[in-house]
């Protein structure tokens, strides 16, 4: 995504809503840190479009093989929020899912185990691969307090879903020079089945919990 042009349309969208109450929020939890900038679109309706991102490296382990990780979340957003009591409301939109987890494959004791079979660390040149969300928008769905839109110095909190889609994996290995050509092909073989072994692991990760907390600015 084109961050320059988000920053524009978040502007433009302020501009037009002027007569309206608007407001920016900054907030942090499972999605990361970010921005929302929201505007008043009838008494119990608002709108809020939003980013938010964050690193961290950390480590992935599956029965065979362990993974060091380094993870990108990255997740621009549109929501309306409904609120019919009061600071309470209900909130729904889509959510960008563009986040990734980069894995690099460790051995342990100097192999690496495959799909069950070992190979010495250094027939393997390297193994990698990374982690995506299923889907590259998805819908939102939560409940929260406080509106970005509302005048004054206030907080908000979010609680919610996004309905990522179960992950997609990628996971390549490169034959080290010690391996014959049948060693390669059977190494590769091995390494599909270790992608789908590590998909359907992931597969129960298709709902991510959204907690976010933040406070806003009202203008």
């Amino acid at each position: 995504m084109h961050y320059g042009r988000f920053i524009v349309f978040a502007l433009a969208a302020v501009a037009t809503c002027s007569a309206n109450a608007a407001g920016l929020g900054l907030r942090a939890g499972s999605t990361g840190v970010g921005v929302d900038i929201g505007f008043g679109i009838a008494p119990t309706l608002s709108a809020r479009i939003g980013y938010s991102g964050l690193k961290f490296d950390t480590e992935v382990s599956t029965t065979d093989v362990n993974y060091d990780t380094k993870v990108k979340l990255s997740n621009p957003s549109g929501l309306i929020d409904w609120s019919p009591l009061g600071p309470f409301r209900i909130t729904a939109g889509i959510v960008g899912a563009n986040g990734r987890a980069d894995l690099t494959g460790t051995p342990s004791g100097g192999t690496f185990t495959i799909n069950g079979i070992s190979y010495q660390a250094s027939d393997i040149g390297s193994l990698s691969g990374s982690v995506k969300a299923g889907k590259s928008a998805a819908p939102y769905l939560g409940f929260g307090y406080g509106n970005v839109a509302g005048a004054g110095v206030n907080f908000y909190f979010d609680v919610g879903v996004i309905f990522q889609g179960s992950p997609k994996v990628s996971l390549t290995a490169n034959c080290g020079p010690a391996l014959t050509p049948g060693q390669c092909t059977a190494l590769q073989g091995d390494v599909e089945a270790e992608r789908k072994k590590l998909e359907d692991d992931l597969s129960k990760y298709k709902y991510y919990p959204v907690v976010n907390i933040g406070v806003t600015i009202g203008f």
